[in-house]
């Protein structure tokens, strides 16, 4: 074989070893992403946005929260503790028809408290959200928008329409953290006769505060001009 050939089979070698290895790159890549959208959902495309598009730079991040914080040992509340909070989250309610501002300000340091309860970091807001973005992906977010709007009464720059928001998209977190261990977002509607046991049981006081459950609960947030959270 001439030099001439040999270098033609160099070159060639060379492009299709490079194409390998783009190919091997690009599925891993590939891979990686569809595993962090899983496991981040809405959060993985908030964060790209955040980073002005930049798709590695918010990988990075994710992928750092999950070093740090994707095997945090969180603990259930206990029966009480959970009740408790479910009563001052309803408890709430009452305070948004008189002051919208300390109802939203309230709610916010609940569930900074809740949060902590539950074995999330406490002693910075970032770190803790980081942990909760981890472990509650879906409804994070909505622990944000109530921080943010909080911090925005405090400076009398937040309207009613603003507050009332903030709350309503932050009651699934809420819902998510203070939910029995057992209880799940996705599980069947129970019957009646799964209900009627779970009251004999003495669940009947969750409830019925918990928007969707049973029959007896109360909404979150009637204004004196009707409108409903």
């Amino acid at each position: 074989m001439s030099t001439g050939a040999i270098s033609i089979v160099v070159v060639v070698a060379v492009v299709l070893a490079a194409a390998l290895i783009i190919r091997v790159v690009r599925a891993g890549a590939g891979r990686k992403e569809r595993a962090l959208r899983r496991r981040f959902g809405p959060e993985y495309e908030l964060n790209v946005a955040q980073h002005a598009g930049d798709t590695k730079a918010a990988e990075r991040e994710l992928e750092e929260r999950l070093r740090l914080y994707g095997d945090l040992r969180t603990q259930p509340l206990s029966g009480e503790l959970r009740e408790r909070y479910v009563a001052e989250w309803a408890g709430m309610q009452e305070m948004f028809i008189e002051s919208p501002e300390h109802a939203v300000t309230g709610a916010d340091q609940l569930l900074a408290r809740l949060a902590h309860d539950r074995g999330y970091p406490s002693g910075r807001y970032e770190e803790q959200v980081a942990a909760l973005s981890v472990h509650h992906a879906e409804h994070v977010q909505g622990y944000r928008q109530i921080h943010d709007t909080a911090a925005r009464a405090r400076d009398g720059r937040a309207d009613t329409e603003e507050l009332r928001e903030a709350v309503v998209h932050a009651r699934p977190f809420f819902e998510e953290l203070v939910r029995p261990p057992h209880h799940s977002a996705t599980n069947r509607p129970e019957t009646a006769r799964q209900r009627d046991h779970g009251e004999r049981r003495g669940e009947g006081g969750l409830r019925r505060w918990l928007p969707g459950t049973g029959t007896g609960h109360t909404r979150f947030g009637h204004t004196r001009k009707g409108g409903a959270w």
